[in-house]
């Protein structure tokens, strides 16, 4: 099996979450595969690595078997934030499995603020240029008017494979509002679990990694 961690914003390839995953599975589960692709690009980029890296993943799983039967069963997406965001949308198009951490459902309109903050400056001309930078994130990506565009050209609307999606979710999220994840994945018909307390960060997450494993392995 592979996972595929998929960092929020202001993280990177080696974010606290995607490092305890993999070491996590290196020492309880060896025949787990688990990538954490850099993501600090812009969103359309981000799409198209992600679906590569699924691509590549099953290649190497699924030989000398029937790649009809198998296509997405081997990988799994796990996604915090943002991640969860993209997350969702890879599983939609590709049929992948996906763990969701706090996710974002409407990132077209909680990073908008970068927008308004910028335009609100003496750059408010350069502000609506599509290639003006907005906000640079922790990791380096360089947030434009083009990438707020893409996202709202690719809302959540729909899961297309509720069956193959878990939510975990923390009521105490101090940068997100849990009530819009729950409501929308739960009519979506997604296995989404509530916690009490807690924070957007999930940092209570190494300890729940032997939950989080059980839960993905149902998932495929």
């Amino acid at each position: 099996m592979n996972l595929i961690y998929i960092h929020g914003l202001d993280s990177d390839a080696n974010s606290t979450k995607g490092m305890l995953l993999e070491k996590y599975c290196q020492q309880h589960h060896p025949d787990i595969t688990v990538l954490r692709p850099d993501l600090n690009q812009s969103p359309e980029h981000v799409f198209k690595h992600l679906v590569s890296l699924i691509e590549n993943a099953n290649n190497d799983e699924t030989k000398n078997t029937k790649a009809a039967q198998s296509h997405t069963s081997n990988t799994v997406l796990v996604g915090s934030s943002l991640g969860g965001y993209f997350s969702t949308l890879i599983s939609n198009h590709t049929g992948c499995a996906a763990l969701l951490l706090n996710p974002s459902t409407q990132p077209h309109i909680t990073l908008q603020r970068f927008a308004d903050e910028s335009v609100s400056t003496d750059n408010a001309k350069e502000a609506l240029l599509e290639d003006y930078v907005l906000h640079s994130t922790a990791g380096g990506w360089n947030i434009t008017n083009t990438d707020l565009q893409w996202f709202a050209d690719h809302p959540l609307s729909v899961v297309n494979h509720p069956d193959k999606v878990a939510v975990l979710i923390k009521e105490g999220d101090e940068l997100l509002d849990p009530e819009l994840a729950k409501t929308f994945y739960q009519e979506q018909g997604a296995t989404v679990t509530v916690q009490a307390g807690g924070d957007h960060r999930f940092s209570d997450f190494g300890e729940q990694l032997p939950m989080v494993l059980k839960l993905i392995q149902q998932l495929v």
